[in-house]
């Protein structure tokens, strides 16, 4: 996985206690391609475990507003338990709605919808073409010790 800095939405982002949306934006009106056309994906990485009972869903939005007000919501996760699941180093993907520059939104952004009580965590969320699942491959017969 590949990730770009004008492709970041959500850079060690904390206070997600409550429904929050990202630090950031990708304005999609800029003459720039960000890969619209071919799988897209927001990964969004724990940086920081997160406690409590309750969970987390990792939300893709689009928005005729900077702010992200009165979003449309174009990938979702489930809602995530926090304290058990989300801990450093895991990784949530979400895959975009080919068509998001359909609907006419200028901004790209991300929403963590918190239920319960949720606490501590922080995230880094990036627009990425391509994912790693932590996965490796080796030869057949080959023992790794």
């Amino acid at each position: 996985m590949i990730t770009d800095k004008l492709l970041r939405v959500s850079e060690d982002q904390g206070a997600i206690t409550s429904t929050v949306v990202s630090t950031n934006t990708i304005d999609l009106s800029v003459a720039r391609d960000i890969g619209e056309g071919t799988p897209l994906y927001m990964n969004f990485a724990v940086t920081t475990a997160f406690t409590g009972s309750g969970s987390v869903k990792f939300e893709v939005i689009t928005s005729a507003s900077a702010n992200l007000g009165s979003p449309t919501v174009i990938g979702s996760s489930d809602a995530i338990t926090a304290g058990s699941t989300l801990t450093l180093g895991k990784n949530v993907v979400v895959r975009l709605n080919p068509d998001m520059g359909g609907l006419g939104k200028r901004y790209l952004g991300a929403r963590y919808t918190v239920s319960g009580t949720v606490g501590a965590g922080k995230v880094t969320a990036d627009v990425v073409e391509t994912i790693g699942d932590g996965q490796k491959s080796y030869a057949s017969g080959f023992t790794v010790a």
